[in-house]
């Protein structure tokens, strides 16, 4: 089959019980394309209430069937999706780029085929998610096992917009819930695609559903009585208002994937060409606009002089690939959108003001929303720059004398979603990824993820992990059964 959907052929209807539908009210919403702030289009459809409503029922209607599926024919409907996704990745992701502005060379091939991996890898999962057994004791057996929750939603960010829906919806459709999909207003168009592949992979209707909407949507799934479970990756603002609603309502369950302000720690005995390599693509991926990029790099003092002179060229010659994401070799596109833009402008008109800038700093050329690649150096700790997460390719470099002290700087923040450490001492890389309080830690290495180890976050960046197993139990209820064995 082909996908029915393109640039010029918009999906603009919910996806509703294996249905495209109108949304109940005739509400809609604009979006424009970030290079250039034209209008994409004025008519996506905004999921209210009756919506909601609707495919919470459809859900409900499926679970049970959905629940006694056996485990190949589950595995064989999700396999057979992540072959469609992979089939139409090119056509899914120009869907992604006319509203994100991502380029498929740096970012949306490796996005869209995460998104199929995860469908594939989870079908792989669903006949090997044990349970546990306890030795007999007192004449009782005790088994575990892991059961549904139900109704599930997963509300999805702009910056991630094909490969986190991967993320999201494999392992709760895997383990056997019903789940309502929710993408960011920002970049509704390949998500609400998915719609004709869900249905030609053969899932059952109300399994699994698709609705476009804005913040107040996202209200009504985080709010909503009958959905037993939220995962969410965003703002740690917007995190904190989901976890009071899901408390307030059902005390559904809740995964949160928040923010960063991942710190680089670069040892003088590292490889340079390595720690700069990660360190440049690790703030310029998506125009900085990723949770992990490492937007604090600290370098040992006795290096610093040839760390910086690498970092500011390979990043000058980065922002050479800013350009058109539809064109070939274009390695960096514009930010998402004009508010984007205008708060990460408005972090680079600040901080020229107060502090040293390296490299960088402006806007690259006179329409879109393009940013050339931004460095600022030696930023104290009470700097915005250095507390808050920009969401932009925009980074500060500091330098550090001791272990013990970088430590220190690397922790100083609300955040905690990951680390780097570069060395070549492996005993300090292991005692400085101990000392991290981050969910994940990179040595020679950051701002990275696999579908197969847990991805998530300490302090706020986040409440819970998505990937690997850990996925698998976040969207399932542990039972404990014990048997007595005396009667």
């Amino acid at each position: 089959m082909a996908l029915e959907f393109s640039p010029s052929n918009l999906p603009l209807k919910l996806f509703i019980n294996n249905q495209y539908v109108d949304p109940a009210n005739p509400a809609v919403f604009s979006v424009h394309d970030p290079t250039d702030n034209s209008l994409v289009s004025d008519k996506v459809p905004l999921a209210a209430e009756a919506d909601v409503e609707a495919a919470v029922a459809a859900a409900e209607t499926a679970f049970p069937a959905w629940k006694a599926t056996t485990a190949a024919e589950r595995r064989a409907l999700l396999q057979k999706l992540g072959a469609l996704i992979e089939k139409h990745a090119v056509a899914l992701q120009e869907l992604s780029r006319i509203t994100l502005g991502a380029p498929y060379e740096s970012i949306g091939k490796h996005e869209t085929v995460l998104c199929a991996q995860a469908f594939e890898y989870y079908a792989g999962w669903i006949d090997k998610f044990a349970g546990e057994a306890y030795p007999q004791e007192n004449g009782f057996m005790r088994i575990t096992r892991h059961e549904p929750l139900g109704v599930t939603a997963g509300i999805v960010p702009w910056n991630g917009p094909l490969g986190i829906i991967g993320l999201k919806a494999a392992p709760a459709l895997a383990t056997g819930n019903c789940f309502i999909l929710k993408p960011s207003e920002k970049t509704p168009f390949a998500a609400l695609a998915l719609g004709s592949l869900i249905k030609a992979a053969g899932f059952p209707p109300g399994v699994f559903q698709v609705l476009s909407g804005d913040g107040t949507t996202g209200a009504l799934l985080a709010k909503h009585m009958r959905i037993r479970k939220v995962s969410f990756t965003g703002s740690i603002a917007t995190g904190k208002r989901i976890q009071k609603m899901a408390a307030e309502s059902n005390l559904k369950r809740v995964t949160l994937e928040l923010g960063g302000k991942s710190p680089a720690v670069i040892f003088a005995d590292a490889n340079l060409d390595n720690a700069v390599a990660w360190c440049v693509n690790a703030i310029t991926m998506n125009s900085g606009q990723a949770c992990f990029a490492a937007s604090r790099v600290y370098v040992q003092d006795t290096i610093i002089e040839e760390f910086t002179k690498r970092y500011k060229s390979a990043l000058e010659e980065r922002a050479q690939a800013i350009g058109d994401p539809a064109k070939q070799g274009t390695l960096m596109g514009p930010l998402v959108d004009e508010t984007q833009f205008n708060r990460v402008q408005g972090f680079l008109d600040r901080g020229t003001q107060s502090h040293s800038l390296l490299t960088g700093g402006q806007r690259v050329g006179d329409k879109g929303w393009f940013v050339q690649p931004t460095v600022f150096t030696d930023v104290g700790p009470d700097s915005e720059l250095y507390k808050e997460e920009i969401f932009g390719p925009v980074a500060i470099l500091n330098s550090f004398k001791a272990e013990s002290e970088v430590i220190q700087k690397a922790n100083a923040t609300e955040y905690g979603l990951m680390a780097g450490v570069f060395t070549q001492d492996i005993n300090r890389a292991l005692r400085v990824a101990g000392e991290f309080e981050s969910g994940m830690v990179g040595v020679n290495c950051i701002s990275l993820n696999f579908l197969t180890v847990p991805f998530g976050g300490s302090k706020q960046s986040g409440l819970g992990r998505e990937c690997g197993r850990a996925a698998m139990e976040a969207f399932t209820e542990t039972k404990t059964v014990m048997i007595n064995l005396t009667y």
